[in-house]
């Protein structure tokens, strides 16, 4: 297949050859470019279908850009530099040996000279281009950037410069300082090839045309040029130093007056070393050059790294505290406006809280907490809710249940309630046998079916605690499906009304990979979507892409490597497909820019349609003295690792802003994506709106959504942040902060038996901080001393419409020490009254302890609140049910002895530790009744009792029992079973006994 019938005598290849080559070159093409030519027209036929084309078009065209503009940069400069080598070649190369391995490179670059230059310095060109396309958003930031109209304490410089303008900056001159360095070893290597460079050795002297040591100066002078335009943009970098990282973020003492001079110093050698290589041109001595470059390298040794190290170590060190003061309080001022935790305009102080006792009256009086005081935990109702409302196998729900408020009308009064909400989702893992065969996994099981929810405050009955029973210690589930959304019934007395129930959007039907479905199948009335029981349904939304002709269905079968979307008649001219469902990935995708909290939750609005809400933030990675906070460590807490498949983590990264300044709505039934701006000071997000114009809609249409904005929470992920931050950057004194004295820490989760992870907030309705007669949704958390376990703040963010965000702390005295979380979990755990009981009740069946709720009550008293539950050991079908509620109550911080309170329901939880419970009647919805029958107490329940005689005679059975399953556990692990036989005849006994005791 090679000829010599070149002219010349080249070796030439035959056509038979030439077009295996091609084809083979062909098909490679193909399988590289191919996939990517799929996914981008699938992409912009998704994008189109939500209305954000331009979206994808503004990417595409800033990547394309920037990749053209960067590959014929990069290109040029390489061209330039190897190209020049070549043209100056010396006419005649004398032949170091007559084996000289050189030669073979000579002869084939210079049968195609240009060629031969051009195919490296392009390929160079487009990895390069490749590479910097990545940096898009660098670009638009860049191109759109808005100012802050803040400006940083070292410079006078607005942070917008330091956000926008240096990372694009920094981008270039790595780009110049990359082509510069390709240029100068291609000009290099050219010139040692073609002998303009020849190496000395074996009694040969070296040489050095003037060519080329004209060419290789001029290209090592723009590189010093270029480094010296470097050392003075390195000066704006110190302003996000991480020298003293451990305590502070920014420029330190070091930074600023060593540091900062030596990056001048720098600057100026890397011109003097500049005009050194230049004087090269001229000069035929190249020492100078030599002498220069060996002075750059010792300056950036000695007077970039070990001078100021020195002044660090001996004169900045042992007097830390007073000489970092200054930039300790620049860091404060900056990571406050940063996070948005401004003392007096984003946070407020009441200090000293608790100092008084809590007056009684004020106490008891304070109904907007006590009676919503949430008794069903978000993280345990999920078994309940997959119990009791899945239905179906290919149902489910997330392991984390969401926290919302609607109202609630009761004898002609509205009041506003707390539920347990979540739709009831498909979810495709749990498809089974001829389930997950192509056709009933993505177009006959589609989507879910129902909003369910529990008010928060309330079970069915008083608890039994018996884990068999079919009631007592359940939720009272509200159901909005497809059979029951029409009745009159609920249309009539529901609080939460919903029109179409059908969820075809959600977080569990998009967590199998490939996610999609093919919907839309069938005539008018009628499809093959599984909608119930011998019901079948057809998705009548216009959202989705069309699978109408050939080539869509063509581009899908490659895309998901699937021949059923050509050749199944499930696939018809009314299809559409449905993917990239879940609500998080849908925004994240339309607004690319964002980072999307690790919830969402679902929420009905006020036209019955059910709407995931997603929360969005900008962020920044540089601001100037801002603390830099890694994202997922942050918003780490004890009950990530049970999300499940629906949970998610923040990426693992580093910021230094952020702001929540997005809130986005993903629809249920179409899918439809829309955002809404709700912090219009935020100079992140007016950039990103420059850039992607009609994306995100202004405040003013937020304003005009009553019913979105009285479902919008306050967001876990910058509470988290802003809570860590705030364990420090509640000091706003440069020196006490250096010495770390009045820190505070997130405590662990006192439910988790040894975590070490932060215990997480929690959403529940209470009085408003400073207005007790007024109920407000908030997220709240607590803090205690540094390395100690009593409390030491109350942090709680507002999400209702009237003051949302507004984050109130509550400090407690110094002077004092007052109960933590841990301490009052262990009082409540061991008090007299629950001891027995507990331990009876967690030998007999499987115990689980709810979120613990820190509730400030009245205007000093602090109760701590948690349920107990209870379920079975063993069967699939065992439910968590509420067994007891545990209080303590500590009157004032300090002051009084606390108590401790044990009880079946929240009433008699407060009476126990001496609060009036009359406020704590459970709100009763219209058309059902929330009052419970008396119920016989089960074998293993402890009930409260006013007789001291009959209390007496049960603390004695119960007594008994404990022994007696005690008995019994030891001799089983013994082995003993005459012993065991004697334990069990003592507990029929004893159960024998506690039952003729009756109630």
């Amino acid at each position: 297949m090679v000829s010599m019938t070149g002219s010349g005598g080249r070796p030439t290849l035959s056509r038979r050859a030439k077009i295996l080559i091609g084809i083979g070159v062909g098909l490679l093409i193909l399988l590289l470019v191919g996939p990517r030519v799929v996914s981008l027209i699938t992409d912009w036929l998704w994008y189109s279908d939500l209305g954000y084309s331009e979206v994808m078009s503004t990417m595409l065209t800033t990547r394309l850009v920037t990749f053209l503009v960067v590959a014929v940069v990069v290109s040029a400069i390489v061209f330039g530099g190897i190209f020049a080598a070549y043209r100056a070649r010396p006419d005649f190369v004398m032949l170091a040996s007559p084996t000289d391995p050189l030669a073979r490179y000579r002869t084939a670059v210079g049968m195609r000279p240009k060629l031969s230059v051009l195919v490296p310095s392009v390929f160079i060109g487009i990895v390069a281009g490749l590479i910097a396309q990545g940096s898009w958003a660098t670009v638009q930031m860049f191109i759109n950037r808005e100012p802050f109209g803040i400006k940083d304490p070292q410079f006078g410089l607005d942070i917008g410069f330091y956000s926008f303008s240096l990372p694009f900056f920094r981008m270039m001159l790595d780009i110049i300082f990359i082509s510069l360095v390709i240029a100068f070893i291609g000009n290099l290597i050219t010139h040692y090839v073609f002998g303009g460079l020849r190496l000395g050795g074996g009694g040969r002297r070296g040489s050095l045309t003037r060519a080329a040591r004209i060419q290789l100066a001029v290209i090592a002078g723009l590189f010093m040029i270029a480094k010296a335009i470097g050392y003075w943009f390195d000066r704006y970098d110190l302003l996000s130093s991480d020298r003293r990282g451990d305590i502070f973020t920014g420029a330190t003492y070091t930074d600023i007056n060593y540091v900062l001079p030596s990056k001048l110093i720098l600057m100026a050698i890397a011109i003097v070393c500049a005009i050194a290589f230049f004087a090269a041109i001229a000069l035929r001595d190249l020492r100078i050059p030599a002498l220069a470059a060996v002075l750059m390298l010792l300056s950036a040794l000695v007077i970039g790294v070990a001078w100021p190290a020195a002044m660090e170590q001996f004169a900045v060190k042992p007097s830390a505290d007073t000489k970092e003061a200054e930039y300790i309080e620049r860091n404060i001022a900056a990571t406050t406006e940063a996070y948005r935790i401004r003392n007096g305009k984003d946070v407020v102080y009441d200090n000293d809280w608790a100092r008084s006792p809590a007056n009684p009256a004020t106490v008891n009086s304070d109904a907007a907490t006590l009676s919503n005081i949430r008794i069903l935990d978000p993280a345990v109702m999920s078994t309940a809710f997959s119990q009791r409302q899945a239905l179906k196998n290919v149902y489910g729900f997330p392991s984390q249940l969401a926290v919302d408020r609607y109202p609630v009308t009761q004898d002609g009064e509205t009041q506003q309630r707390d539920f347990i909400v979540a739709a009831r989702e498909l979810d495709p893992s749990r498809l089974s046998g001829n389930q997950n065969n192509w056709l009933n996994k993505h177009t006959v099981f589609t989507h879910g079916n129902g909003f369910i929810a529990a008010q928060a405050n309330k079970v069915d009955e008083a608890p039994n605690g018996d884990t068999n029973s079919d009631s007592g210690g359940l939720p009272v589930f509200l159901v909005s499906d497809v059979n029951t959304v029409n009745t009159p019934e609920y249309k009539a007395t529901a609080p939460i009304k919903v029109r179409e129930p059908r969820i075809y959007f959600g977080e569990m039907i998009a967590k199998v990979n490939p996610d999609y479905a093919i919907v839309g199948t069938g005539g008018s009335d009628e499809g093959r979507e599984y909608d119930g029981d011998n019901e079948n349904y057809r998705y009548r939304a216009d959202s989705g892409v069309p699978l109408s002709n050939w080539g869509t269905r063509l581009l899908y079968a490659l895309k998901y490597g699937e021949r059923n979307f050509i050749l199944s008649s499930a696939v018809g001219d009314q299809s559409r497909i449905l993917y990239d469902r879940d609500p998080r990935d849908r925004v994240k995708k339309v607004a690319p820019w964002l980072t999307t909290d690790s919830k969402t939750y679902p929420a009905v609005m006020a036209d019955g349609s059910i709407k995931w809400i997603v929360d969005g933030y900008t962020t920044l990675d540089n601001y100037p003295y801002a603390q830099r906070m890694a994202l997922q460590a942050a918003t780490a807490d004890s009950r990530q690792s049970d999300a499940g498949p629906t949970g998610r983590a923040q990426p693992d990264r580093e910021v230094s802003y952020v702001r929540n300044s997005v809130k986005a709505t993903v629809d249920a039934y179409t899918g439809k994506v829309e955002l809404y701006q709700s912090d219009d000071t935020d100079p992140v997000l007016k950039t990103w709106m420059k850039a992607f114009p009609g994306t995100v809609k202004p405040k003013s249409e937020l304003d005009k959504r009553p019913d979105l904005r009285a479902h919008l929470r306050y967001p876990e992920d910058i509470f988290k942040l802003q809570r860590e931050l705030l364990t420090k950057y509640h000091v706003n004194d440069g020196t006490t902060f250096f010495k770390s004295s009045n820190f505070w820490t997130v405590p662990a989760d006192p439910t988790v038996d040894k975590s070490t992870a932060p215990q997480p907030p929690y959403y529940f309705t209470a009085s408003a901080p400073g207005n007790e007669a007024l109920s407000q949704f908030q997220l709240t958390s607590v803090m205690t001393a540094l390395a100690r376990p009593n409390l030491a703040a109350y942090m709680t963010a507002a999400s209702d419409p009237d003051g949302y965000g507004k984050i109130t702390v509550k400090t407690l005295p110094t002077t004092t020490q007052s109960v933590g979380p841990q301490q009052a979990t262990e009082a409540m755990k061991n008090s007299p009254s629950s001891t027995r009981d507990r331990q009876l009740v967690e030998n007999s069946s499987l115990v689980t302890y709810g979120n613990l709720l820190a509730l400030p009550v009245g205007d000093n008293g602090i109760l701590y609140v948690q349920p107990m539950y209870n379920q079975a050991k063993t069967g699939d079908s065992a439910i968590p049910k509420l067994y007891r509620v545990l209080t303590y109550y500590n009157a004032a911080a300090g002051k009084e002895k606390a108590n401790a309170g044990y009880a079946p329901t929240v009433a008699e939880a407060l009476r126990q530790v001496g609060i009036d419970p009359s406020a704590a009647t459970e709100p009763e919805i219209e058309g059902g009744s929330s009052t419970p029958a008396p119920q016989k107490p089960a074998p293993n329940t402890q009930q409260p009792s006013s007789s001291g005689g009959d209390d007496a005679a049960r603390d004695a059975v119960v007594k008994e029992l404990g022994e007696a399953l005690e008995e019994m556990r030891k001799a089983q692990s013994s082995g003993d079973f005459k012993a065991y036989g004697d334990a069990l005849d003592r507990l029929n006994k004893a159960v024998n006994q506690y039952e003729a005791l009756g109630n």
